[in-house]
């Protein structure tokens, strides 16, 4: 019963949410989506918590900022902003794309989850960007604690050369990143390429080309929550 009331409750929250908040254009549809910014995408919580954190020179990550804490961060000196909830058109996306255009920020994203593994051209286009971005830059996901969490842990390997262990360590409860969630999927997805480059070293990309398998590390991530070790 409570169950069946939760999933409603989500159905409900999700068309609300999709509802409206797609359009700046208007002084009314502007209005609308500065309200969906703050209640449907919880831009309320974030106005002083950012998440923010420097992960090496020249690379931030935070939570979702708001044209405000953007001109903030243009103030600081970042040039790039890297987006990791991808390109849809909803208020928070919408405000970003404005505000970086006004400031001549440039303007990324990428698509990934916080409870799903991503395709794996999502995750070659990630690491395509990090050699490419012009620094300073500012990655960011929603609340900062997942979708940044695995990103910054990417980074730090991909371009910084850090070992999977340290780079790890971006998936932490210091940015309230919870392990024994389904957002542990992110940490399973690490250790598997730890376990499975411990004796013979392959840098991430290569790794994600040749032996990253979505599906099958998912399957192997449910049987262990399963048996109670996720």
């Amino acid at each position: 019963m409570f169950g069946q009331i939760k999933s409603r409750l989500d159905e409900f929250e999700r068309s609300l949410r999709q509802s409206f908040g797609n359009d700046i254009s208007t002084p009314d549809g502007r209005r609308a989506a500065f309200w969906h910014f703050q209640l449907m995408d919880h831009a309320f919580l974030r106005v002083l918590w950012t998440n923010l954190d420097e992960i090496a020179p020249g690379v931030w990550r935070s939570n979702q900022p708001s044209p405000k804490r953007l001109k903030r961060y243009h103030a600081m000196g970042i040039r790039s902003v890297l987006t990791l909830r991808g390109s849809n058109p909803r208020s928070h996306f919408l405000f970003e794309k404005e505000s970086c255009e006004a400031l001549g920020m440039s303007l990324h994203s990428v698509s990934i989850s916080a409870r799903e593994l991503a395709p794996k051209q999502h995750l070659l286009h990630l690491l395509n960007l990090f050699e490419t971005i012009e620094k300073p830059f500012v990655m960011h996901c929603k609340s900062g604690a997942d979708r940044a969490g695995l990103a910054s842990a990417l980074y730090l390997m991909h371009i910084e050369g850090r070992p999977a262990a340290e780079a790890a360590r971006q998936l932490s409860l210091r940015y309230l990143h919870l392990r024994n969630d389904r957002t542990g999927i992110l940490d399973h997805m690490l250790d598997a390429y730890a376990a499975d480059t411990a004796q013979s070293p392959m840098p991430i990309r290569t790794w994600i080309e040749t032996r990253y398998d979505p599906e099958a590390l998912t399957e192997a991530f449910r049987e262990s929550r399963a048996r109670g070790n996720g």
